[in-house]
């Protein structure tokens, strides 16, 4: 659901720009320094990049999800990092908050993301627990108006960088499963929360994870997202199919801008006598890109289309992140077989992409897990 097209496409064309004229240049900077410079950041707040899917109550551009994938494409053409770092205050970090946070909750934090001014992280994962999410250890224990929480995150995606955790931890031990899960909001900074080192990784430098320890912290009572326990692993249910078409879109430009230096490379390359864009075999490995590009920005398209239309997406999300993803792996795999010898030196941008594209498959539920999901909802269906 676009509302206005004509603003669409001047914040289209802008954040086209920005990846063309200031992204794309500073990619092999970040992969050395392992750092976004603190200028592009800057811009990056400037933009509005923080608050994308914050509504304009607070502070954001309150973009729908069509909007929202619209320019996605545009960020995935470059370093994935980039996105990295404004991608959890446009999905996981924000969204919980944004569909059960209680008014004073969002009135203290969204403004703050949206602007750029907080960074927020989701505390999800722990080492015993990822896919398995339900599985969770760490445990959140009431003490008087505060509850005391104890436990340890893994791969912790903006956390050296975060100014408040999304944080979910088990307030029932009773209750076995997701039932006795609750969310809290953790500020940086609050007494028993510490880093690990940050995690050293195949790839996507400038985009930095690493562990959340919490030992003995104690967080407010009014920090309980929504203000109820046990529905915390609900609410991070919800914000899944948002992220998953997210990550979808950024999967489509990624895969875009793969073909694109394929393509350029296949002109430019001399063989035989001849560009190896005319031999058969490499178009077909263009051509197959193209394809499932094509079909894969198509997917994310309607299914954005579809819960801007108040729809139950969860199969058709799952169903973006699963194509999408394993799309964006094979055009990697294919766009460094035409670069040939090229595609395995860091001199060119493939090689560099083909390590960090392998994430998609992997965060925001992995194929797997996708796979489940699909089938069991379509099991669950047949049987209505």
């Amino acid at each position: 659901m676009i509302r206005d097209q004509e603003t669409l496409n001047l914040l289209l064309d802008t954040v086209s720009r920005f990846v063309r004229e200031r992204l794309v240049p500073a990619e092999n900077e970040v992969a050395e320094t392992d750092e976004i410079p603190a200028d592009i950041v800057d811009e990056m707040r400037e933009m509005g990049l923080f608050g994308l899917s914050i509504p304009e109550a607070y502070g954001g551009l309150g973009l729908t999800m069509e909007e929202e994938v619209r320019v996605a494409f545009e960020i995935g053409k470059t370093s994935p990092c980039f996105r990295s770092l404004f991608g959890t205050n446009v999905g996981i970090g924000s969204q919980g908050l944004i569909i059960d946070g209680s008014e004073e909750q969002k009135q203290r934090y969204l403004p703050k993301l949206a602007s750029g001014e907080l960074i927020a992280s989701f505390a999800l994962t722990e080492a015993g627990s990822g896919s398995d999410a339900g599985s969770l250890r760490t445990r959140a224990r009431v003490d008087g108006d505060h509850y005391i929480i104890d436990g340890a995150k893994r791969f912790i995606t903006n956390a050296p960088e975060a100014g408040i955790y999304t944080v979910m931890a088990r307030t029932n031990p009773d209750i076995k499963g997701a039932g006795g899960i609750s969310a809290f909001i953790v500020e940086r900074g609050t007494p028993g929360v510490s880093l690990g080192k940050i995690d050293k990784k195949m790839g996507q430098k400038g985009a930095h994870t690493c562990d959340v320890i919490f030992e003995n912290c104690r967080v407010p009572a009014r920090n309980l997202i929504g203000g109820v326990e046990g529905v915390g692993f609900k609410t991070a249910m919800k914000v899944l199919d948002k992220g998953r078409l997210h990550i979808s879109a950024i999967c489509v430009g990624a895969a875009e801008r793969m073909l694109d230096d394929a393509l350029r490379y296949a002109m430019e390359r001399q063989q035989f006598g001849q560009p190896i864009g005319e031999f058969q075999l490499i178009q077909a490995m263009l051509a197959d890109s193209k394809a499932e590009i094509y079909a894969a920005r198509s997917m994310v398209l309607d299914a954005a289309r579809r819960r801007d239309n108040k729809e139950d997406v969860s199969t058709e999300a799952s169903c973006c992140k699963l194509f999408a993803s394993e799309m964006c792996g094979r055009v990697a795999d294919r766009a460094v077989q035409i670069h040939g010898g090229a595609g395995y030196v860091s001199e060119y941008a493939i090689e560099r992409f083909y390590r960090d594209v392998r994430l998609f498959r992997i965060y925001e539920g992995t194929t797997q897990i996708q796979q489940l999901v699909i089938a069991r909802n379509m099991l669950r269906h047949a049987s209505v």
